[in-house]
């Protein structure tokens, strides 16, 4: 299948997507650490690994940013909070990955966004290393609602796009292997009749690598 096998060389790091440079170097960065350290194999101790060597990819590559001043601040929700950049044009979130198994699962999620919904693409930009916890720091353009979102029309570009709703505002394509997530309207915003998918939650299943 074509799409799938487009898809596998954008998370495998040799696909070109989408302002995919930062995330790709990141995520290749940690398979080469995690295949370094083949005896990590319990999830708490993965993500406890692959927090320490964020912490030291970012120390080398100069990848530490500073949080925004407090009146750029807009909004949070359990994983993030959103802050305005001063050219009104983009939001920075900074992301702890609490949705996500592991940091790898969470750049793959950015990287099938940036695939499926590049006009609110997410470019990873640095992390932050706050109150003993890591953050990564991501900027995507900034879109405002003027409309309430159509969960009809939702359902029909994600069909479009070879999705199944599971339930509620959940989808899931077997043949690609992989599950969205909450794309609810507060996750999908609608600006003069165009949907914004501006939070989206990609899970990779395990027939996503089958052939």
């Amino acid at each position: 299948m074509l799409l799938k096998n487009e898809l596998q060389t954008i998370i495998s790091g040799v696909g070109n997507v989408t302002k995919g440079t930062a995330i790709q170097a990141v995520a290749n960065h940690l398979r080469k650490s995690k295949a370094a350290s083949k005896n990590v194999e319990e999830e708490e101790l993965i993500k406890e690994q692959e927090t320490k060597t964020l912490i030291e990819y970012s120390n080398t590559n100069n990848f530490f940013i500073q949080r925004p001043a407090e009146d750029r601040y807009l909004a949070e929700g359990a994983e993030q909070k959103v802050y305005l950049e001063e050219t009104n044009e983009f939001v920075i979130k900074f992301n702890d990955s609490i949705f996500y198994r592991t940091w790898a699962d969470y750049f793959n999620n950015l990287l099938l966004h940036n695939y499926f919904f590049p006009s609110t693409y997410y470019e990873l930009i640095g992390f932050l290393y706050e109150s003993e916890k890591l953050y990564a720091a991501v900027r995507q353009p900034y879109i405002v609602a003027n409309e309430i979102t159509n969960e009809d029309f939702v359902k029909e570009i994600m069909t479009d796009n070879g999705f199944i709703n599971k339930k509620n505002s959940d989808y899931y394509s077997k043949e690609l292997g992989i599950i969205v997530e909450d794309l609810h309207d507060e996750n999908v915003l609608t600006n003069d009749g165009v949907l914004f998918f501006i939070d989206t939650v990609f899970y990779l299943t395990k027939e996503f690598n089958e052939a």
